[in-house]
């Protein structure tokens, strides 16, 4: 049986973070051709989606703040669908923030979490380092938010979709490789004491 680092991810699972990702770039491109109601009923299936994976006790966490993405989404619909459209990003790095933000409320902290997945002995070193990157993950998500937020009241369509379909997650990629060098170089520092 592989581990559960080697297991590979789920199309299903895949197939909606990439529609996710792509959003922005079909609001943008779409925008002339497509009422923006109809970016409404995609954001909200994409919420739906991403809810009902949520099934596990574990993953359960995910589901208010996805149920209160789709209140923000679907309330604004009623008072301007084009900034509806443009609040799918917003809610749901609000909600992934709100997650984060609650485990360093309530311990372990959500990186904790995942790092036992693979190593469930977790030092206090690596229990404190966890906890820090969850609060990087936490500030960053806000300030994409409100970037994001920002750019979708008054900023231009085009940087909209520039930040939330490709700035945005050139970011993250570089959280993600910075965090796996730091990991590394501690991991030798530690293993040198």
């Amino acid at each position: 049986m592989p581990s559960s680092r080697n297991r590979p991810i789920p199309f299903g699972i895949a197939a909606l973070v990439v529609a996710g990702a792509l959003y922005p770039v079909l609001v943008y491109g779409g925008r002339a051709l497509v009422p923006p109601l109809a970016f409404v009923a995609v954001a909200l299936a994409l919420i739906g989606a991403r809810f009902a994976i949520c099934s596990s006790p574990a993953a359960r966490v995910w589901r208010l703040p996805l149920a209160v993405a789709a209140a923000v989404v679907g309330g604004l619909a009623a008072l301007d669908g084009a900034l509806a459209a443009k609040a799918y990003p917003v809610a749901l790095s609000l909600g992934t923030a709100a997650v984060f933000g609650a485990s360093l409320l309530r311990p372990p902290s959500l990186v904790e979490r995942f790092a036992r997945l693979h190593e469930p002995d977790l030092p206090p070193a690596g229990q404190a380092y966890c906890r820090t990157v969850t609060v990087v993950w936490t500030v960053w998500l806000v300030s994409n938010a409100a970037v994001a937020g920002a750019l979708a009241l008054w900023g231009s369509d085009e940087a909209w979709a520039l930040w939330t379909g490709l700035v945005a997650y050139i970011v993250m990629g570089l959280l993600f490789g910075g965090e796996f060098l730091v990991r590394r170089s501690m991991r030798r520092r530690h293993a040198g004491a």
